[in-house]
């Protein structure tokens, strides 16, 4: 893999830990931003040494500020369109990605910022972290899915109050809505989140993959439909390898040790 400009990227065991690195900027979306992430996600896709990764932002003030404005204000239709669809592509990669994504949001989550952390699989926020859709304040909507997410995550109401208002809320008020899965101290952030993928790291990489397409496409369709898709994955489970080891070592009273086949 390529160095990154704006990326800093970690392995800590079977956890990669990418971390947006523009402080100066508020660690905004600009496009090498964006198409650095592409990348970095590209890369880990099917890299069997990784399980989960984590997202968060530098310095102590923001996860992602939004995207970078000197950038937006040059957008006409025809760029607007290639942005928004560079952005949405990204967003459904992460959706996409094979394997659990974190966000540990440390900071301001606004716009963009808000969109990368809706895109991963869950949200851990530091009580100081901000979250918000403010593009209306620019004559603008979100781009890169906030119209889309956010109603799935907090309801119609809410998600039409918060993109329509601009307003931007912290971390206690992200979490009683349901935008923030777990709220933790400042200084905690990163270990919790890190605790939390390396117990994802130790279970069966091809159930956790699969139980996230389940989720994941299921809701995008029918009950019905999503129930047919659990149980084709359901059996593609049963055809295995950690799943014989999961058994075995359940009946035999041992941690699995499973292989990922």
């Amino acid at each position: 893999m390529t160095e990154f400009k704006n990326l800093l990227v970690e392995l800590d065991g079977e956890v990669a830990i990418v971390k947006i690195n523009r402080e100066r900027a508020m660690n905004a979306l600009n496009r090498e931003t964006v198409e650095e992430l592409q990348s970095f996600f590209s890369y880990y896709w099917s890299d069997e040494k990784v399980k989960c990764v984590i997202v968060t932002g530098s310095g102590e003030k923001a996860f992602v500020a939004g995207a970078d404005i000197t950038e937006l204000a040059d957008l006409d239709v025809r760029t607007g369109n290639e942005t928004s669809a560079r952005g949405l592509y990204l967003m459904k990669t992460i959706q996409n990605f094979p394997k659990p994504v974190i966000a540990a949001v440390n900071g301001f989550a606004l716009g963009g910022g808000c969109e990368l952390a809706m895109a991963c699989d869950f949200r851990f926020a530091s009580e100081k972290a901000k979250f918000g859709q403010p593009e209306v304040n620019l004559g603008i909507i979100p781009g890169y899915g906030g119209t889309q997410r956010l109603p799935r995550l907090v309801g119609r109401g809410k998600a039409m109050q918060l993109i329509m208002t601009g307003d931007i809320i912290d971390a206690a008020e992200a979490h009683r809505i349901g935008l923030a899965d777990e709220v933790f101290p400042h200084d905690d952030l990163m270990a919790k989140a890190l605790e939390t993928a390396k117990k994802i790291c130790t279970k069966a990489p091809i159930a956790v993959s699969l139980a996230k397409e389940s989720i994941n496409r299921g809701l995008d369709g029918t009950l019905t439909a999503g129930c047919d898709l659990e149980k084709a994955n359901f059996a593609q489970c049963c055809g295995t390898g950690d799943k014989n080891e999961g058994m075995e070592a359940f009946l035999e009273k041992r941690p699995a040790n499973f292989s990922g086949h």
